[in-house]
């Protein structure tokens, strides 16, 4: 008699809901803009983290540009970035993404990047170069830039603000009981402090992050989350759904029904951000320009009152 005792079936991976699935991409101005970022030799987070949205903002002509190469020096549990060694910085990089935004015709563009832990300033000269070579061919294009934590550094962030970006965003990711599974590299309490940092140097630039939902978090500790952006001034909160890109990055705990995304819009709406994106498909970058325009509209009408 055989003493192998049989292998159980693998747990089957649960079935996508309607509300999560997009139209494979393919339209002619998807495929315009793709070939337009291979020919000038550019990145963008949109493909390297694998965003459900990229047919549809592809298909408008918006594209979030990824700076500083596409290798990270950090290996976050949830991300699809490629880590490892970068190589060797490109300091021709902000010229091609300002050639082309220019090619684009683009009025609001996102300029985000992957951890380089191993530059001092921690690439912030390039995206404050990246701005400046923006403003001085598209001088009406808006432009948030999505940084990373610099290591806690406070002058490489002075950098990228006296540069003059529309918006600063720095994401949060998640709550601070997973940080040491999803966010290895990160600290919550810097991310607290790059934003507390942000709106005291230039209260005129507002500050936005981001949550996903989905690894296992609460909804107290997420509510507590929004509490404490509050607290350092952050005025615009994005909030999306956790999609695991595949078997060797942290697991997906459960999806979040769409009546659960606009409940926790209305609670962090309640705590006093100005505006909140919150919805399975959102990412930062999802409809950027209109969460600012939004955000225009909600001001103004604050301080008409």
């Amino acid at each position: 008699m055989s003493d192998l005792v049989p292998l159980l079936p693998a747990e089957p991976r649960p079935r996508k809901p309607e509300w999560l699935k997009v139209k494979a991409p393919g339209s002619p101005g998807y495929q315009r803009l793709k070939t337009l970022m291979r020919d000038l030799k550019l990145h963008t987070v949109c493909e390297e983290a694998h965003c459900p949205n990229i047919g549809e903002c592809w298909h408008h002509g918006t594209a979030t540009f990824m700076i500083l190469g596409d290798v990270c020096t950090r290996a976050c549990a949830y991300c699809a970035v490629a880590h490892g060694r970068p190589p060797t910085l490109d300091l021709a990089e902000p010229g091609r993404v300002a050639d082309a935004v220019q090619a684009m015709d683009l009025s609001y563009v996102v300029i985000t990047s992957v951890d380089r832990d191993d530059l001092k300033d921690g690439g912030a000269s390039i995206f404050a170069d990246t701005i400046r070579q923006i403003r001085a061919r598209t001088s009406s294009c808006r432009i948030e830039v999505l940084i990373p934590d610099f290591q806690g550094q406070e002058a490489p962030l002075q950098a990228v603000l006296d540069a003059g970006p529309d918006v600063l965003n720095h994401n949060t990711e998640t709550v601070p009981r997973l940080y040491r599974m999803a966010r290895s590299g990160g600290r919550y309490p810097r991310t607290l402090e790059l934003l507390d940092r942000s709106r005291r140097y230039a209260p005129q630039i507002p500050t936005k992050s981001g949550v996903m939902v989905g690894l296992g978090e609460e909804k107290d500790e997420l509510v507590q989350v929004f509490r404490d952006l509050r607290e350092v001034g952050c005025s615009i909160l994005t909030i999306g759904q956790y999609l695991r890109p595949s078997a060797d990055h942290a697991p997906m705990t459960r999806y979040y029904h769409p009546d659960e995304f606009r409940e926790l819009k209305r609670i962090a709406l309640d705590l006093g951000f100005v505006h909140v994106e919150s919805g399975p498909l959102v990412r930062s970058s999802y409809h950027a320009h209109e969460q600012t325009e939004a955000y225009d509209a909600a001001r103004a009408s604050n301080a008409a009152l």
